[in-house]
């Protein structure tokens, strides 16, 4: 989180709002700022997208390689997360400034994917115990204006759902020996199923109030946030993980009323997110061109 000052006389202005349910750009608790997605956008990825949420602007590059499976786990393929703070999203993450918060957000990505209730990691195994995929997730925070684990795992999702894994082919060999033919078309590819991949909400404690999508001022004035992982089921929410941010604390009904809050603001940021993909995949997405003779 970028610090922000701010007078006692400016926190309790946005205190007051919250309470009267009508915050300082005119939303209220339960609203999102504007939102702005771009796919395709790297053209050396797999996969690739672009999110700004007001003053929050994301960038998630996908790219994959064959690898062999965990000894533990031979049937699941691999997930890695990479977050990087540019220096130009503020001068506090020079350095080694932002260190503490991409290794934060990487942690609640990590745990949220990791939930039985969200993604399935049998999806890119090719030969259980031999070969499968492994996906690296690289996030640029370019800009940083509030609510950093909402605007990380929608531009995440985003990616996902742009990447196209080539379709590949096992051969038997001799001794059993199994060898592995990618195609080389870039037409002829797969998509990862992104249906069950979770969103993170985060539900933001202001005075006696919770509220979504904290400006950076607002998270000033907050002592305590939960952030919920959101998995969508069979068209139902679906809680795959919490953890708290901040130093404050939480009593037991506030705490599961942000539950029912970040599983609500989930739903609909799936549905959304999912209508905004197709759109954009509509507008810009590669089509496959009309080939004739041999070269079909």
């Amino acid at each position: 989180m970028a610090y922000v000052a701010l007078s006692e006389a400016e926190k309790t202005f946005i205190l007051h709002g919250v309470e009267e349910d009508f915050r300082c750009d005119g939303r209220s608790r339960r609203d999102y700022r504007p939102m702005e997605l771009e796919t395709g956008l790297v053209s050396n990825a797999s996969g690739s997208a672009r999110l700004r949420l007001a003053n929050t602007d994301i960038l998630v590059g996908v790219k994959t390689e064959i690898d062999v499976p965990n000894p533990l786990t031979p049937e699941f393929g691999k997930l890695e997360f990479f977050v990087d703070c540019s220096a130009n999203a503020t001068p506090e993450f020079e350095g080694r400034g932002g260190s503490d918060l991409a290794q934060e957000l990487i942690l609640s990505l990590q745990n949220a994917y990791e939930s039985p209730y969200a993604f399935d990691y049998r999806t890119l195994c090719l030969i259980p115990g031999q070969q499968c995929w492994k996906l690296y997730i690289d996030i640029l925070i370019l800009e940083c204006g509030g609510n950093l684990h909402d605007a990380v795992s929608l531009a995440a999702k985003a990616a996902l759902y742009n990447t196209k894994l080539p379709r590949v082919t096992a051969t038997l060999l001799d001794a059993g020996v199994t060898d592995l033919i990618i195609s080389d078309n870039p037409y002829d590819c797969t998509r990862i199923g992104i249906d069950a991949v979770p969103l993170l909400v985060t539900v933001c404690k202001i005075g006696d109030y919770c509220l979504v999508d904290p400006t950076a001022e607002e998270e000033v004035c907050s002592t305590v946030s939960m952030v919920v992982s959101v998995s969508m089921r069979n068209n139902e929410a679906y809680l795959s993980g919490t953890h708290m941010t901040g130093g404050g604390s939480m009593h037991r009904d506030t705490m599961l009323n942000s539950i029912q809050l970040g599983l609500s603001m989930g739903e609909q940021l799936n549905n959304l997110l999912v209508t905004m993909l197709k759109l954009e995949e509509e507008r810009v997405g590669p089509k496959r061109p009309n080939t004739v003779g041999f070269l079909k």
